[in-house]
């Protein structure tokens, strides 16, 4: 077995604010810290979209494993919000670590702990995770409602009734 990939890149735990890097309409979301160390979500740079998460407990994932790892923040969206937990794409190249119900979704409603179901979809190596590493990225975005109701049938459209696969690509076969 090789050894263990290791994603601590040296991250400092803070919990610098960067709401200012937006223009004006910045969402505001209140974050209470469940671990007192946990830092608040951070963008890397002003123009991302995903502001990273990370893990409060360390954690070792062997090949094909998955765990439930805890963020230490439970947040509070604005009604008409909703966050979306996306896997960052540099794990998922570098090691195969992934989010299993990538995008977890975040309701507004919703006051507990972020949670974050990762796994590790290496076949050989196991993935190690320590105290403060990035796991994965947070999107806030509006989401509309919808009303839904029940109708004799649907309108006509140009793709009907195909379903998953039906636009016509093909797979490579390898």
């Amino acid at each position: 077995m090789s050894p263990a990939w290791s994603v601590s890149e040296g991250v400092t735990i803070s919990s610098r604010v960067v709401s200012s890097d937006f223009p004006d309409g910045a969402v505001d979301v209140r974050v209470h810290r469940i671990d007192p160390q946990a830092p608040l979500p951070e963008y890397a740079h002003p123009d991302d979209a995903g502001a990273d998460l990370v893990t409060m407990e360390d954690v070792l994932l062997d090949p094909g494993a998955r765990a439930t790892v805890r963020t230490g923040i439970a947040i509070a969206l604005p009604a008409g919000y909703a966050a979306f937990v996306h896997p960052r794409s540099g794990l998922a190249a570098r090691c195969g670590l992934t989010i299993v119900n990538a995008p977890g979704t975040v309701d507004a409603g919703y006051r507990g702990e972020i949670r974050v179901t990762l796994r590790n979809t290496d076949r050989h190596s196991p993935v190690a995770l320590a105290r403060g590493d990035r796991i994965a990225q947070m999107v806030i975005q509006r989401v509309a409602g919808a009303r839904f109701r029940e109708v004799e049938a649907l309108p006509e459209s140009a793709r009907g009734t195909g379903g998953f696969g039906s636009t016509g690509g093909h797979a490579a076969r390898g």
